[in-house]
């Protein structure tokens, strides 16, 4: 059962007076150099996120869904083109910046948990915090609130292979979590899981965006896309059209 996300760690608010746009991609593109060859994989993208938004990225295998995440979460530079994430130009940023905005501003959540078997939950969950300033305290805290978020309080010496493949993604959640980012990334969080269990997941990811996160999932899954304020289609290495859906106020 997932319970309701407290809001003792704030996640980001989009109503901060800052700029509205977190995600600003104009004419990207990524290319890859085999020997003489320039091989391109994503081609021309113009991508904007809003702040406090949730998107999903849809696309048959090869389409350049998880690159673009890559690039997104400043784990990849563009070969051109223009790609601002929260105002910052990641194209020219040196690399001890991007190393400081992926461990300060942005979780990433993927489909195979990236969990270390060896470590408890509380360890993983510290894993973002290894490099930081922050006070021993202060960073409990947020592993504890972050755990807490997810359900999974009560497990928290546990390790990986002591839990279900749910849990599992919870706790990789959890680690996104407990940094506060600007932006949650999720690359098939729900690939490895049953139906039931990925619905538990995503329940947790809708909970998350109504208390002001900004989500960018990348899914096969028309469901789970549907599940989102807007989706971009990708053929090819390029984003083709886009389907939006209203949400209550």
């Amino acid at each position: 059962m997932i319970i309701p996300v407290p809001a003792e760690l704030p996640l980001h608010n989009p109503d901060d007076g800052s700029d509205d746009c977190l995600i600003e991609a104009v004419g990207m593109r990524r290319e890859y150099r085999i020997g003489p060859r320039t091989i391109p994989v994503l081609q021309n993208i113009d991508l904007f996120v809003n702040r406090g938004e949730f998107l999903t990225i849809m696309g048959p295998s090869g389409s350049g869904k998880s690159t673009l995440l890559h690039l997104l979460g400043c784990l990849d530079r563009p070969s051109g083109g223009t790609y601002r994430f929260d105002g910052l130009d990641v194209l020219n940023a040196s690399d001890r910046v991007l190393s400081g905005i992926r461990a300060s501003s942005i979780g990433f959540v993927f489909q195979t948990f990236n969990l270390i078997p060896t470590l408890s939950i509380y360890e993983n969950v510290r894993l973002p915090f290894l490099y930081a300033n922050s006070d021993r305290e202060d960073i409990d805290h947020r592993i504890a609130t972050a755990v807490s978020r997810v359900g999974l309080e009560n497990r928290i010496s546990h390790r990986p292979g002591e839990l279900s493949g749910g849990e599992m993604q919870r706790v990789a959640i959890a680690r996104a979590l407990a940094i506060s980012p600007k932006l949650i990334l999720a690359d098939e969080p729900t690939g490895n899981l049953d139906s039931d269990t990925g619905s538990d997941v995503l329940t947790l990811f809708d909970e998350l965006h109504r208390q002001g996160a900004t989500i960018v999932m990348v899914t096969h899954d028309p469901s789970v896309a549907d599940r989102a304020q807007r989706c971009v289609h990708m053929v090819d290495g390029r984003t083709l059209n886009e389907t939006h859906r209203e949400f209550p106020k």
